[in-house]
């Protein structure tokens, strides 16, 4: 059963550039690994510094390994988070049947 990643930033006035420049690496990477289904960045239209990231991943273990995985520790916790006033990150499965 694949699962989803639905994550929602708050990027600190001043570094959504430098953010963005970022996921361009994390994006592409992230496309890559195996276990990837998509990986897709939005921006809202009310407040361009808040980014919604939509993921899909074949299994629960892909997740494991996307968010082990060096360039996300190095790129995403060591350089994104800093830059963030909120990050909120929910993993979810799809209901069957609705």
């Amino acid at each position: 059963m694949s699962i989803n990643v639905f994550a929602k930033w708050q990027v600190k006035e001043g570094q959504l550039h430098a953010v963005l420049e970022l996921m361009k690496v994390v994006a592409g990477k992230s496309r890559e690994e195996e276990g990837n289904l998509f990986y897709k960045i939005h921006q809202s239209t009310q407040d361009a510094n808040t980014l919604l990231l939509y993921e899909g991943y074949k299994s629960e273990a892909a997740v494991e390994v996307h968010r082990n995985a060096t360039y996300f520790q190095e790129l995403v916790i060591g350089q994104v988070v800093p830059m963030l006033e909120n990050r909120e990150v929910v993993v979810a499965k799809e209901i069957d049947g609705i």
